[in-house]
């Protein structure tokens, strides 16, 4: 298979420019490089993946000339029980002073009744508006090593590469008036808002034409624009900007037919921007296209500050702290955090070859295996791609 990673098909672009780390005075002749990385471990299987993924950034970094200077602190249900906040206010500072911020995941049964502002989940939609990273960047591809593990046809699910550029901090998520209430009939209802301004849509829309620039060049905006003004509004200001990219290919999809067309012939896509809810929901559809959401990364960017990088999973409370949590999502994301946040490309590109190399040699986390593989679990795994990091070279960038 070819050498480069497949599931990061894209060409590091960054929202954000830092030319030299900060906090330090050194000269640009120094040869190592020193990063302050905040960990949010979170709940679930959270503290497992981050603490694999923590190895793996060490390892990787230290084969090139990288120094990284971890912080540890609570988010979600964990700084709930902590703090009584799913967001303290020191976790949000701390954040924002880093470099870049690595999440393993939130959540779990034991706050699902709180209230709305004390659920864990409330501190993942606060800490992206506090970083302000408003481009979500998920890619989905389906490895040959794990075409099997498809729920699709093999001939459907082969070759699927694409990325999904989702918009984070506007839409229905954010949008006011919001709550509950009483209509005219003296009836309960809830109410959200979906809004868009322009200049939320224009730079969520640069973003994907960049990215579809640097993959081959196609990219299909995917709204309700035959129901909703919001999408009215959306498709119109995504077509003005494409007069910026005439080498660009725009087509436009209705929501409901892209998450049919998703499994009936995902080859058909390379690049997909759409709204938040609209991307939450079609990138977990497309995950799935490659065999497990535990394979997924993302990036979450911003116009400047650190950027936010995640596993697409979430805190499987089911199988926590049993050693079953499939860590690559999270080792993935590391290598898009030091790509798209730090521009260490090398380092980069020998975590991607060594998750490469790892699944190459037969070793699979339960939601991956297949007959003929060596199961593993979270922790082994990870030792199999530190493994394949000392042993994997990438090319000269």
């Amino acid at each position: 298979m070819a050498a480069s990673f497949q599931l990061i098909n894209v060409r590091p672009f960054r929202l954000h420019s830092r030319s030299v780390p900060k906090h330090h005075s050194r000269p640009l002749t120094v040869r190592c490089r020193s990063y302050d990385i905040t960990l949010l471990p979170g709940d679930g299987i959270g503290p497992e993946v981050i603490s694999v993924a923590k190895n793996v950034l060490n390892r990787a970094g230290s084969l090139e000339g990288i120094e990284f200077k971890f912080k540890e602190m609570p988010m979600g249900g964990a700084a709930l029980d902590l703090t009584g906040v799913p967001l303290p206010e020191e976790t949000l500072a701390t954040a924002k002073q880093s470099d870049a911020v690595l999440l393993g995941a939130i959540g779990g049964y034991k706050w699902d009744k709180n209230e709305k502002h004390l659920k864990p989940e409330t501190g993942l939609l606060q800490i992206r508006e506090g970083l302000q990273v408003f481009a979500n960047l998920r890619p989905a591809s389906v490895l040959p090593q794990l075409v099997d593990a498809s729920t699709l046809k093999k001939e459907v699910a082969e070759g699927v590469d694409l990325m999904v550029v989702r918009e984070l901090t506007g839409g229905i998520y954010f949008g006011k008036p919001r709550g509950f209430g009483t209509n005219e009939n003296g009836e309960e209802i809830g109410y959200n808002t979906e809004v868009y301004a322009a200049h939320e849509v224009d730079r969520i829309a640069r973003i994907a034409f960049e990215t579809a620039r640097k993959r081959s060049g196609k990219l299909c905006s995917v709204d309700k624009a035959n129901v909703l003004e919001a999408s009215m509004f959306w498709r119109k200001r995504v077509i003005a900007i494409a007069a910026e990219y005439p080498d660009v290919e725009l087509t436009h999809m209705y929501v409901d037919n892209a998450a049919m067309q998703l499994v009936r012939n995902p080859k058909q896509f390379d690049t997909i921007v759409t709204n938040n809810i609209f991307g939450d929901i079609l990138s977990d559809e497309a995950s799935m296209i490659t065999g497990s959401i535990g394979m997924l990364p993302s990036a979450s960017l911003g116009e400047s500050g650190p950027g936010l990088f995640e596993p697409i999973h979430g805190s499987a409370p089911d199988i926590a702290g049993q050693d079953k949590a499939n860590p690559l999502a999270t080792i993935l994301s590391a290598a898009m955090l030091l790509k798209y946040g730090l521009g260490e490309v090398k380092a980069a590109e020998r975590i991607e070859l060594a998750v490469l190399d790892t699944l190459n040699r037969g070793f699979r986390t339960g939601d991956i295996y297949s007959a003929g593989n060596k199961l593993v679990g979270c922790k082994e795994m990870g030792d199999e791609v530190l493994r394949s990091v000392d042993t994997k070279t990438p090319a000269s960038v």
